[in-house]
């Protein structure tokens, strides 16, 4: 993954990987099969690390915290550049695609059903959960997250928007 974040998709090949690990290329294949498999495995990793843990995570706070302001929060003040890298390479291969649309599937998912539990009606929490996921995919392909000055500001206005 921080090959991904660090290099692009471009970076993901056998001869590379196995001479940035300090590894033979054979030794590489003992762990994979080829190098499709090997792709599935880092989409299945970053599956498990951009959706599954931030999930846990969110539900696993204090009782009486905002999972939501805690989850806005994160998206306003990380670099995700390992977001970025993996939708990029999505753009160009169908594996990567298929994954990207089912971490969205399972983000949006999350975030209706969050919206839901505030008190939002259905239709309401699927609109708004839409929303504030296109702002994320915004914040990803932005260049930096935004300045300090006016991060709070946005948190504010999100935060406000989704449970008008």
């Amino acid at each position: 993954l921080k090959v991904l974040a660090r290099h692009g998709f471009a970076a993901l090949k056998a001869d590379r990987l196995a001479k940035t690990m300090g590894v033979s290329r054979g030794s590489f294949y003992w762990h994979f099969a080829d190098i499709a498999a090997f792709h599935g495995a880092i989409l299945k990793h970053w599956r498990e690390v951009a959706a599954e843990q931030v999930i846990a995570d969110l539900e696993a706070g204090e009782a009486g915290e905002d999972p939501l302001a805690r989850l806005l929060t994160r998206v306003l003040s990380e670099r995700l550049t390992l977001e970025k890298a993996v939708r990029s390479w999505a753009s160009f291969d169908a594996a990567a695609r298929a994954a990207v649309q089912a971490i969205d599937r399972r983000r949006l998912g999350y975030l209706e059903t969050m919206l839901k539990r505030s008190g939002l009606a259905p239709e309401a929490a699927q609109v708004r959960a839409q929303l504030l996921y296109w702002t994320f995919l915004g914040v990803t392909f932005s260049d930096k997250p935004p300045p300090d000055d006016i991060r709070q500001a946005l948190l504010d206005e999100l935060l406000r928007f989704a449970r008008s």
